[in-house]
């Protein structure tokens, strides 16, 4: 028996007539019908009734179309699964992440990815979480590193870490004695911050720091990006209130980082991927950066 006398059989079966089954097949009906011969013949079986007027399935030839579909859809789910596991080892991942997150942990694990998957690429957006969200769910990203909450009952989501806010200022060395002085120095002063449509938790988060503090902030430069807010900070163009993550990666900048450890207000970093998704490189790259 050979995958070929199956493939007859599944097609004359669905369209129970010889003449429209050999069309479909691109072969003439003789042919056909001594390939389901052969095939009835090995099986010991009846597969089909068949007269001038009309092809029926026997009992048997019922049972062993079912056989046949379910051999049918397990071969396509493993071509499906090969070209995955492929592309996975010679295609292209692609992850999004947002600005206000320290990547020195992202660059360790790609380059041991590339180690284990020498062949695929590796591409990095920068997104806000809003976009990476509709990009993820459509496929087009295969991983994000973003902020919650994530909306979404498409995608996956693990808690990467909590992360603090600090307060922004310029010049080095600035120091407070309490909050009551922190905030008679900021808030009176332009702010920096992303944009609400931009980043809207976010911008949520700020606001409720600032409540908190006792004013309300005056939101003078709106950007896209962390890097441009920390430069407009710099330059003394205002102050503002960031993921305390970032001290880190921006230490080189004359700015000063002042803690708000009382403030019980925290943003979560999260990684995010479609449950479908059964990507090999994905998966090896979720388990390694989840690990820290």
């Amino acid at each position: 028996m050979e995958l070929r006398h199956l493939h007859y059989f599944k097609t004359v079966a669905e369209h129970l007539h010889f003449r429209n089954a050999a069309t479909a097949l691109f072969i003439s009906q003789p042919p056909l019908s001594r390939q389901i011969k052969e095939l009835e013949e090995e099986l010991g079986a009846q597969l089909f009734l068949r007269n001038n007027k009309r092809v029926v399935l026997t009992d048997a030839g019922k049972y062993f179309k079912n056989e046949v579909d379910t051999l049918f859809a397990r071969l396509e789910e493993s071509k499906n699964m090969t070209r995955q596991i492929h592309l996975a080892e010679s295609g292209e991942l692609k992850i999004g992440y947002i600005s206000s997150v320290y990547q020195p942990h992202l660059a360790e694990v790609l380059m041991a990815l590339r180690q284990i998957f020498p062949h695929i690429k590796t591409s990095l957006y920068e997104r806000p979480t809003i976009k990476q969200i509709e990009t993820l769910e459509q496929g087009k990203l295969d991983v994000g590193i973003l902020r919650a909450p994530v909306h979404s009952d498409k995608l996956q989501v693990q808690t990467l870490f909590f992360d603090p806010f600090m307060v922004v200022i310029p010049s080095r060395g600035k120091e407070f004695a309490d909050y009551n002085e922190l905030t008679a120095f900021i808030k009176n002063k332009p702010f920096i911050f992303f944009n609400k449509e931009y980043a809207p938790h976010y911008y949520d988060k700020l606001i409720e720091i600032c409540n908190r503090l006792g004013f309300k902030p005056d939101i003078t430069h709106e950007v896209n990006n962390v890097h441009s807010i920390l430069q407009l900070v710099e330059a003394g163009l205002g102050v503002s209130i960031l993921p305390l993550s970032l001290k880190q990666q921006y230490a080189n900048l004359q700015v000063s980082f002042v803690d708000l450890k009382d403030i019980p207000v925290n943003t979560e970093v999260v990684l995010a991927y479609k449950k479908s998704n059964l990507n090999a490189a994905l998966k090896w790259f979720i388990e390694n950066y989840t690990s820290k």
